[in-house]
């Protein structure tokens, strides 16, 4: 999957595939985790976001998405 760097302090780069619903996220830290069943309404509020990282946390933590760590 494609990735784009974004304007984050948390963040470093989103991808997404929105025929599969999946957005991986690659964060500062080197960490890149994929989540799934995420509409797109999601990811183009998250980029719309005055703080990415926040939107991210506050939404993706109380949605409770699946996820994973990817290697």
């Amino acid at each position: 999957m494609k990735r784009a760097a974004v304007n984050s302090s948390s963040l470093r780069e989103l991808g997404y595939d929105p025929d599969e619903q999946v957005l991986e996220v690659l964060f500062h830290n080197g960490s890149l985790y994929r989540y799934e069943q995420v509409p797109a309404e999601v990811v183009q509020a998250l980029l719309e976001a005055d703080s990415l990282g926040r939107y991210f946390n506050q939404v993706f933590k109380a949605r409770d998405y699946r996820y994973r760590r990817v290697e």
